[in-house]
């Protein structure tokens, strides 16, 4: 059980640090185009084809708290038997 909760505060704790790194870069790095048609700017959405960042974000997150996990595990069973 306690293998299990140190994998998901971690995952949590992770996924949460990349989507938050990753909505910061990607607002730091927009730059609208005003210029583009010559006219005045109407608001309209565009929608535009899906990414696969939000499914990378989650598989690197899970990786690296997995990771995380067994090197906690190993910690505390080395404790346990000294």
């Amino acid at each position: 059980m306690k293998k299990y909760l140190i994998f998901i505060i971690s995952f949590i704790a992770l996924y949460s640090l990349a989507q938050i790194s990753s909505g910061l870069i990607l607002t730091a790095l927009y730059t609208p185009d005003i210029y583009s048609t010559g006219q005045l700017i109407h608001q309209e959405v565009v929608f535009t084809d899906p990414t696969y960042t939000p499914l990378l974000l989650i598989f690197l997150s899970a990786t690296a708290a997995y990771f995380i996990s067994q090197k906690f595990g190993e910690t505390a069973k080395v404790q346990q038997h000294s």
